[in-house]
């Protein structure tokens, strides 16, 4: 082979004599860089890559074999480089040592030209399959990754989709939904950020609910027209009507709970859509939940919700200004909405007010 194809053996020993031996044995296979030193070896070691080292167990001056392989193995790249342990000495302890740091081989001097240039070859050999096996590890992770992330967009976009087709049945544009997600986002990320016994949310957990709470109001696909798109007021017969659409949001999301298994995302959402019309004194529907019953998400897209059912224009309504319905959103803490939550929004009026004008939306 060509020198420029010859792999190249780091030998580390305070013994002349012996790195002469060897770079005689190995020189027309391999390009060998003798030291005296560990330190020299190591230094060398910092720009210069390496295939093989061949390491003196015993080294009276300076660093020990044993001092210099724990530091080897102490770095994430020089760890992967194949060591070869060379002693004089027959004690079995420093051979099951060696062997357990780290070390791939161990050689008894005096060295045999034989028994040096077959062990050299295997562990050179043995490498190559290593870095071999970790570069098609590495393909198939990245394939593995990429194959992944293109079934969470794939998912994401089917949630977007189905929460788009929910939004439409009552509303003209998909705009409420990305609107309401965007408030949920707000208060989620500053449960993140400041924690609170009782409210404390990961990072993971607050995603979920931010996704989650696109499917509030999936139960209105099963509403009848004649009474979800009614422009005027609602009778007590038709509001009992809505009033079930929570009922039926839970159970289609309890059904993909039941063959999907207990999905966060999915758990969430069936909560979300359940009980987001729930209020805090107990008086909400459709379980008349009361206080911390009502599930922490569904609180969160409570306020979302009726923040921007407030501040968006119906049939029946005029818009009301932000001032106008943070207003409503206050005065309610304590009844309608979680009252801990309400100062969360308080903290974030500047941005509840950016994504009702458009801006900041994601």
């Amino acid at each position: 082979m060509s020198n420029t194809e010859k792999k190249t053996i780091l030998t580390i020993d305070d013994d002349p004599i012996i790195l002469n031996q060897i770079m005689s044995i190995l020189k027309d296979e391999y390009a060998v860089r003798p030291f005296t030193s560990g330190e020299a070896a190591l230094n060398f070691l910092v720009t210069h890559p390496v295939d093989l080292i061949l390491l003196d167990c015993n080294m009276p001056e300076g660093m020990s074999g044993f001092e210099v392989l724990a530091l080897l193995q102490g770095d994430e790249w020089l760890r992967t480089i194949p060591v070869i342990f060379l002693t004089g000495s027959v004690d079995g302890d420093d051979e099951v040592n060696a062997l357990s740091n780290g070390a791939m081989d161990y050689l008894l001097k005096p060295i045999k030209e034989k028994s040096l240039t077959q062990r050299v070859a295997l562990q050179i050999e043995l490498q190559e399959y290593r870095n071999e096996l970790n570069q098609l590890v590495a393909e198939a992770t990245e394939d593995l990754y990429r194959a992944n992330q293109k079934l969470l967009e794939r998912e994401k976009v089917t949630l977007d989709l189905l929460a788009q087709a929910s939004d439409l049945r009552d509303h003209d544009t998909g705009e409420h939904i990305i609107r309401t997600t965007n408030y949920v986002r707000i208060i989620a990320e500053d449960l993140v950020v400041n924690p609170k016994p009782g409210y404390e949310l990961t990072r993971s957990r607050a995603m979920d609910i931010v996704e989650a709470a696109k499917l509030h109001d999936i139960g209105k696909v099963a509403m009848p027209d004649s009474v979800l798109l009614k422009p005027g007021k609602l009778t007590d017969d038709e509001f009992a009507v809505i009033q079930t659409h929570p009922v039926h949001g839970a159970q289609l999301l309890d059904a993909a709970v039941a063959k999907l298994g207990d999905d966060d995302l999915l758990v969430e959402a069936r909560n979300i859509a359940w009980a987001h019309h729930e209020k805090w004194n107990g008086t909400g529907y459709p379980r008349k939940l009361v206080g911390e019953d009502i599930p922490l998400s569904a609180r969160i897209a409570a306020i979302s919700d009726v923040f921007d059912a407030l501040t968006s224009e119906r049939p029946y309504k005029k818009a009301f200004t932000n001032e106008e319905a943070l207003g409503i959103l206050y005065k309610d803490a304590g009844s309608h909405f979680d009252p801990y939550l309400i100062e969360v929004v308080k903290r974030h009026e500047e941005d509840f007010a950016n994504i009702r004008a458009g801006i900041g939306l994601e």
